[in-house]
């Protein structure tokens, strides 16, 4: 964790994207990277008021955080208002990187809109760059740790009492639409197959079902009563204040669930993510806690399409679904599962080897080509063959 040594160069990282958990992970840890390489620096963060803002608090190597209630798909006409408040005088502005991408300014009229309002309103006298491209100084691969709050601490004390554990963290879904994740009934089977190798383990389910600005969970209310039915199932926090879930992950030996921004999270608090991986995107973000991607056999089930078209198809009672979420690629890597929940609930892996292992395997679900893959902070490159 960077120290607080307030004097320094004044440092805005303005970070107005998307509200998904994991794009203010990404935002925090770029602004520690920033202050671990000069602790004297006095770093500040700009944020989507529609993300979890109060993850900001939980760092304290942050100076201040600012709130930008704005729209982010729909054209903002009132950017230069919504920022009035953020001071407009720095040392370094530095911005998301995908402020420069042609394709992302036309797709998000409302990020276009406040980055111009931003280039209006503030002025850098060492600089306005893009966040990840030195100057400033950055110290690359630091691991991000959220400090949790007492109250959030106690209350997951409160809600796992009598549930020593281990206890496994299970999100089921993230927010892109149901398709794009495993089935109930895919759940149910990964959930038996746990069961039977780890008979003492335990299971929290994490998710959001309330539908406002923010992102929640692509799961129905008749979907997760089933799950909440379920043997292994001791507590459920769905609902509860985001820190007050992340507090209860903390206290788990895992994090389990398909790829989803909240994984980036419990890896900012110490839990393992094991992650059924498959989808739009491939796990990208590293943070010194070992963790498992377990990747599909892409020549039988298609994923990792990005921004591209994706087919989906008949996945029994439980509608359409995309090839890498169906019943027949989840029971395909049931032993990979409960392998790699074994092995991190054992503490049976490092960071290092997780990492190296998964690189080789992203590659190989590429066809060999690494040519398309990209991490924060580009660590995978220390892995490639």
């Amino acid at each position: 964790m960077a120290v607080n040594q307030p004097g320094g160069e004044s440092v805005l990282v303005d970070f107005f994207y998307a509200q998904p958990v994991g794009h203010a992970i990404e935002a925090l840890h770029h602004a520690l990277a920033v202050k671990a390489a000069d602790p004297s620096r006095e770093v500040s963060v700009l944020l989507n008021s529609a993300t979890p803002t109060e993850l900001a608090g939980c760092c304290p190597f942050l100076t201040a955080s600012y709130a930008i209630d704005a729209p982010f798909l729909e054209p903002a006409p009132d950017a230069d208002a919504s920022i009035a408040h953020v001071p407009a005088e720095w040392d370094w502005v530095l911005d998301d990187p995908r402020r420069h991408q042609p394709f992302q300014l036309e797709t998000f009229a409302g990020m276009r809109d406040h980055y111009a309002a931003s280039d209006r309103r503030f002025r850098a006298r060492l600089g306005h760059r893009p966040l990840g491209y030195p100057p400033p100084s950055r110290a690359r691969h630091q691991r991000l740790t959220l400090e949790l709050p007492g109250d959030a601490h106690t209350a997951a004390e409160r809600r796992l009492t009598g549930h020593p554990g281990p206890l496994i963290a299970l999100m089921p879904a993230g927010s892109s639409a149901p398709s794009h994740y495993p089935s109930v009934t895919s759940w149910e089977a990964v959930l038996g197959a746990l069961q039977e190798a780890l008979p003492d383990a335990r299971v929290v389910l994490v998710g959001r079902s309330v539908r406002d600005a923010r992102t929640s969970t692509a799961i129905d209310a008749a979907d997760l009563s089933r799950l909440r039915g379920h043997a292994m199932v001791v507590a459920d926090v769905f609902d509860a204040p985001l820190l007050e879930q992340l507090a209860v992950v903390e206290r788990c030996g895992l994090f389990l669930s398909p790829h989803t921004g909240f994984g980036m999270a419990a890896l900012a608090v110490g839990t393992p993510w094991l992650t059924l991986s498959g989808g739009r995107w491939f796990e990208w973000y590293f943070n010194q806690v070992p963790f498992r991607s377990i990747i599909p056999d892409t020549s039988a089930y298609p994923t990792f399409s990005q921004f591209g078209a994706e087919t989906v198809a008949p996945d029994g009672d439980d509608g359409d679904r995309i090839p890498s979420m169906t019943r027949a690629r989840v029971a395909a890597d049931l032993p990979r599962v409960v392998h790699a929940a074994r092995e991190l609930l054992d503490g049976a892996v490092t960071y290092v080897q997780c990492l190296s292992e998964y690189v080789a395997d992203l590659v190989e679900a590429h066809g060999g080509d690494a040519s398309g893959l990209w991490s924060f902070d580009s660590v995978h490159l220390d892995h490639l063959g």
